[in-house]
């Protein structure tokens, strides 16, 4: 079963994912400490948003790894890679690349139990860290396993060069489990003009098809196959095919023929039958997501689906499973569900998941297969998610988890969807804002509130000054407890917002909902149906039924 995890991808590769179960590994782990990699939205009016879910924000700071390092002979039990820790420990001291070392080791240990032995791994990261994590891979996999450093050109230009050269690419180390049984299907690119203007500059009268000719004369002397042929003679060593071979391309028209009778009947090979050119270690052919692409949801680390196509089409076949335990916005795990793969992903924020739920459902109309029941469309693909919650226990356990309820809220704001916020007090934040399209100038917004222990009509009234002071049309009010009358009336008295376009319908300004409504798929009202633009919908993908290597 296609699987999404909430939680920390370490506990969950620990309890969750079998030894030798997974056919490939992709991770694009957070890498730089000069960006926040973590999830990171846009506003409707493309800057950033001051939301920024610092899932790993403890992963670059020494003092957050410390507990780590002290653990580290039980997280990550690998002699060679517990020496070489060491030496980085003693090279370059307690710092910020250090603690994030100390992050990903043991990560990448579990990853290479959980590959099948003839699997293969893909790192993909930048100058930061990748000398060191090349030396943890080498530990763990052997340097005899290691296929290629891939260089992906990212971008064409960079404003960083100033002072150093711009940089412009990325690092994907491709690893394997094995050293020579390994899935490798191997994928092709267009020729060049140059190449086409060279080789392929015959073209078809006709069909128009550009063709190159090769050679049908025999390389050693064949007098069986010394024959005349239409009026033109073999060369003196022969034809290399027999006269029936030579009638048969003839009627398929793959016979070149001279223009003089001198002149050597020649083999036409097309075009549009060569596979290509094989990939090569550096892409330059795969562009990074532009801000006009119809696949680009807003997160600026967001890679291309094609990259993610491409090296799952090399190392994976049809059925088998991939993982990706830094799912972030999903492209691996769209990817693999367009190529007929299995898949499983991992991210530690609940938005997260909530947004690739989502994606999911936009690409393909899959759905979560605990909702399957409530859809009318049975033939929906489906796929599971763990480790959020399903029902009102589930719901006070996340809230349970840590004193300042950031899963939580993070959570429930997934459930509208909206966009997370860094709250700027206790009472006077807000948890999200949900934009929606009443007109078509621009966007209105909501503002949402989680609450999750003792709720009061303060609460409501302090929401109407929020929405006062963010301009906001909509106020939306999620709780865990049931709201009291107060409340209710508190927020009937916020009167009702009607579109001034005078299209849609008019909705209550303030609207309160439980958690138990949202899951049991109560959601809030927008003036006009599925209004909620909060987040760029995926585009419509259709599943390739199989992948792989081009037949010749």
């Amino acid at each position: 079963m296609n699987t999404l995890y909430f939680g920390d991808n370490l506990n969950v590769l620990e309890k969750h994912i079998a030894d030798e179960s997974v056919d490939l590994v992709y991770l694009d782990p957070p890498f730089n400490s000069n960006r926040d990699h973590n999830v990171l939205f846009k506003e409707q009016s493309g800057h950033e948003s001051p939301a920024q879910i610092k899932a790993f924000g403890d992963t670059w700071n020494w003092a957050g790894a410390m507990e780590a390092w002290e653990r580290f002979y039980e997280l990550c039990p690998n002699a060679k890679v517990i020496e070489l820790m060491h030496g980085f420990h003693d090279a370059i001291g307690e710092n910020d690349v250090m603690a994030y070392l100390v992050m990903m080791a043991p990560r990448l240990y579990q990853l290479h139990r959980v590959l099948k032995p003839t699997g293969s791994l893909y790192l993909h990261c930048d100058s930061t860290a990748s000398g060191y994590l090349r030396l943890i891979l080498d530990c763990l996999f052997s340097p005899k396993n290691f296929q290629n450093e891939i260089i992906w050109k990212r971008t064409s230009s960079h404003n960083d060069a100033k002072r150093r050269y711009g940089r412009v690419s990325d690092t994907i180390y491709y690893f394997t489990k094995s050293y020579d049984q390994f899935t490798f299907n191997v994928q092709y690119t267009a020729h060049s003009d140059a190449y086409l203007e060279k080789f392929y500059r015959f073209v078809e009268e006709g069909t128009g098809r550009r063709y190159s000719i090769g050679d049908l004369n025999s390389p050693h002397p064949r007098p069986n196959l010394t024959y005349d042929y239409k009026g033109y003679s073999p060369h003196a060593n022969g034809w290399r095919i027999s006269r029936e071979k030579m009638e048969k391309l003839d009627a398929e028209g793959r016979l070149h023929f001279p223009t003089k009778p001198t002149g050597r009947i020649r083999l036409k090979r097309f075009l549009d039958e060569m596979p290509g050119t094989p990939v090569s270690n550096v892409w330059t052919d795969i562009l990074p997501v532009q801000s006009q692409s119809k696949e680009r949801l807003g997160y600026p680390t967001q890679k291309p689906i094609s990259l993610l196509e491409r090296i799952i089409s090399t190392s994976s076949n049809p059925g088998d499973l991939v993982l990706d335990p830094f799912c972030g916005c999903g492209t691996a795990i769209v990817a693999a569900h367009k190529l007929d793969g299995q898949w499983i992903g991992v991210d530690i924020t609940p938005i997260a998941v909530s947004l690739v739920q989502q994606r999911l459902f936009d690409s393909f109309g899959a759905i979560d297969i605990r909702h399957k029941s409530k859809s009318s469309l049975v033939d929906l693909p489906t796929f599971a998610v763990e480790g959020l919650p399903t029902d009102m226990a589930g719901a006070r356990l996340l809230y349970e988890k840590d004193s300042i309820h950031k899963d939580f809220e993070m959570w429930a704001v997934g459930l509208v969807p909206a966009i997370p916020q860094e709250k700027k007090g206790a009472d006077f934040g807000i948890d999200g804002v949900a934009y929606f399209q009443d007109n078509p100038k621009k966007p209105s917004k909501a503002v949402v509130q989680v609450k999750g222990g003792h709720v009061t009509a303060a609460q409501i009234r302090d929401l109407r000054g929020v929405m006062a002071r963010e301009k906001a049309q909509l106020g939306f009010f999620i709780t865990l407890e049931p709201p009291t009358q107060a409340m209710k009336n508190e927020a009937a008295a916020a009167g009702y917002y009607q579109p001034t376009s005078g299209v849609g319908r008019r909705v209550e300004s303030i609207q309160i909902r439980t958690i138990e409504e949202l899951l049991e798929g109560r959601m809030f009202d927008f003036p006009l149906y599925r209004t909620n633009v909060s987040f760029k919908e995926a585009e419509r993908l259709q599943k390739e039924q199989g992948q792989g290597e081009f037949e010749l």
